[in-house]
């Protein structure tokens, strides 16, 4: 098998940059994007297009970075259709590296396996480092693989894309751990929030609450990264804030098969909920302060006997 030879699918924030590094690291790489533009600027790269997904079916390894296992199902009817009729080469690995439910991509690695007769398997390989480690090849990229030698035959793809690459388990973990990630990342982000909120209502500057906090034990990456849009306000979006919201569904999902109790999970799932409800869900993460902001407006004009609209 050529283990530098990829198909790609999606080509948004995260997954063109991804794309990209691995043609730049020597890979032969064929994508399909939903939109033309993307490929237009993956070809110039040096990459190969594909007329639709179907045609990636004889790929060795094949990618998916799309925003959930809906779309990925949807953008793979036509590739799994052709493995029914005609399986692929035995060792085919389909990698998920979207954020994902881990009952959903075990699902669809039981469709992946029956269509393919077999010789076509799915690890989950989702990624963490935002568009910046996308875009330098140094995203933490935590794996799911039931068979150890699908894991080593995606791994070099892997490595090629990331700094930090580790299988954590049968497939579902890699899900599962992206999903503990996104409560870490969705709820420090909120917290965040919360104090500069607190903080500048009560007269104090932001970004010298930040300075502060971050010689001690509340520093932290999120702090040092989604910070400074916090104190600016800048909600241009690396990423839409509407997608924590499914990561921590994921959360409650999980801890409900696990049995685990998730008092930081429920509370922010339910704020990112409301962000979603106040329609700021396609704008950045940060923007989860304006969230707060509004239902602090809210709590003030409710105190005054009054009324307000976020």
């Amino acid at each position: 098998m050529n283990r530098q030879k990829a198909g790609f699918v999606g080509l948004g924030l995260m997954g063109a940059p991804m794309a990209a590094n691995l043609v730049r690291r020597g890979w032969t790489v064929t994508a399909w994007n939903r939109s033309a533009a993307a490929l237009d600027e993956f070809e110039q790269l040096g990459g190969g297009r594909a007329r639709d997904v179907e045609s990636l079916r004889d790929e060795p390894l094949i990618v998916f970075m799309l925003p959930d296992l809906g779309f990925i199902e949807e953008a793979s009817a036509g590739l799994l259709a052709s493995w029914t009729q005609s399986p692929p080469a035995a060792g085919t690995v389909l990698a998920v590296m979207s954020s994902v439910s881990p009952a959903g991509v075990r699902d669809f690695r039981r469709r992946v396996w029956e269509v393919s007769a077999g010789r076509a398997s799915v690890v989950d390989a989702p990624v963490s480092g935002g568009t910046t480690g996308a875009i330098e090849g140094t995203l933490a990229i935590m794996a799911g693989a039931d068979d150890e030698a699908d894991f080593q035959r995606l791994r070099p793809l892997l490595e090629a894309v990331g700094g930090t690459v580790r299988r954590l388990g049968p497939l579902g973990a890699g899900s599962l751990a992206k999903a503990c990630n996104q409560l870490i990342v969705g709820t420090t982000t909120a917290a965040l929030a919360e104090a500069a909120e607190l903080a500048e209502r009560s007269g104090i500057d932001a970004a010298a609450l930040y300075e502060v906090l971050s010689g001690g034990l509340a520093g932290s990456r999120v702090l040092d990264l989604v910070g400074p849009r916090l104190v600016q306000k800048d909600y241009r979006p690396t990423g839409p804030a509407k997608f924590m919201h499914k990561d921590l569904s994921f959360v409650v999902e999980s801890a409900a098969a696990a049995g685990a109790a998730i008092p930081m999970a429920t509370a922010g799932v339910e704020l990112y909920a409301e962000l979603t409800r106040q329609g700021l869900g396609d704008l950045d993460l940060a923007v989860v302060r304006q969230t707060i902001s509004n239902l602090s407006n809210r709590t003030a004009a409710a105190a005054d006997g009054g009324t307000i609209t976020a």
